[in-house]
């Protein structure tokens, strides 16, 4: 998927043929915000003027402007994945969750 980044905020990016047309939505909020452009440059300026006129409405509103997340993720692995990393956090002296934690932590910091 093709995004763009502003103020924090992610936005999709589309293209429609049929429409010759450049359109997106704001990721990871609790709304539905859309823009759309005919240039590459003009989606840019729809979706900064798309997120700076949302963080207005939440602060009038005042709402949190982000999803909130609860911190719990269910997560389906192998088997195998399950084991390696049952021994790893055995090894560790931690539990599972701890574990995985820890290596979601390290990666996570890595790719910002």
């Amino acid at each position: 998927m093709n995004t763009l980044t502003y103020k924090g905020f992610i936005g999709s990016v589309s293209f429609s043929e049929k429409d010759n047309i450049f359109f997106g939505k704001i990721e990871g909020i609790n709304a539905l915000v859309n823009f759309e452009g005919e240039s590459v440059s003009g989606l840019k300026s729809a979706f900064h003027e798309a997120v700076n006129d949302y963080i207005t409405y939440c602060e009038e509103e005042g709402i949190p402007a982000h999803k909130s997340y609860s911190g719990s993720l269910n997560v389906r692995i192998s088997p195998e994945t399950h084991n390696r990393i049952a021994v790893l956090a055995k090894r560790a002296g931690i539990s599972i969750n701890a574990f995985i934690k820890e290596v979601l932590d390290k990666q996570v910091a890595a790719m910002l």
